[in-house]
């Protein structure tokens, strides 16, 4: 669980910035969207190869 506890003389805006560092940095909200849906191993296994090939067409070619 993220918390933050408000430091003397601090605003709340800046209390707020410091919480959503908190929680993008504890990588909470990428594991919530990744789980929203049930995705099987065989069609978790095909996104990786689709995202490997993508990859590699990314990367410069070496000669």
């Amino acid at each position: 669980m993220t918390s933050v506890t408000l430091r003397p003389n601090e605003s709340q805006d800046s209390l707020l910035k410091r919480f959503r560092k908190k929680v993008v940095k504890s990588g909470v909200l990428s594991t919530v969207r990744r789980k929203r849906w049930f995705v099987s191993k065989s069609e978790q296994r095909r996104m990786d190869e689709k995202k490997a090939v993508r990859r590699s067409f990314r990367k410069p070619y070496e000669k």
